[in-house]
């Protein structure tokens, strides 16, 4: 399996569980509630996993770059459809540059090997 896939793979799995992880931490609330609090903690104990696998080829700044501004976009969205928060303009903009810093940080820098 081509290396790049295998490196990504691995950090974009990190990522979603990462999210999927979030979402059982506020179902938990404030660890109250049992088995959101044990999905919550092996979705993230899984995702750390994930992670070290993609920090065998990615460097740590850029790896971190992309778990967290996806991670952050992608929890914003889980909040507006499964738990019916809001965002304003300023949040929505603030997303936007996220994935636009990520984009520019995959595309143009020489830190990322391809």
């Amino acid at each position: 399996m081509n290396a790049a896939l295998m490196t990504y793979g691995a950090l974009l799995a990190a990522i979603a569980l990462e999210v999927v992880g979030t979402t059982f931490l506020q179902m938990s609330q404030q660890f109250t509630r049992l088995w959101p609090t044990v999905l919550m903690a092996l979705c993230y104990a899984a995702a750390f996993y994930l992670l070290s696998i993609a920090l065998r080829t990615l460097p740590v700044g850029l790896a971190y770059a992309i778990w967290s501004g996806l991670g952050i976009v992608m929890i914003s969205i889980v909040g507006i459809f499964a738990f019916r928060q809001t965002l304003d303009l300023a949040a929505i903009l603030g997303l936007g540059l996220i994935i636009s810093g990520v984009i520019v940080v995959n595309v143009f820098s020489n830190s990322v090997s391809h």
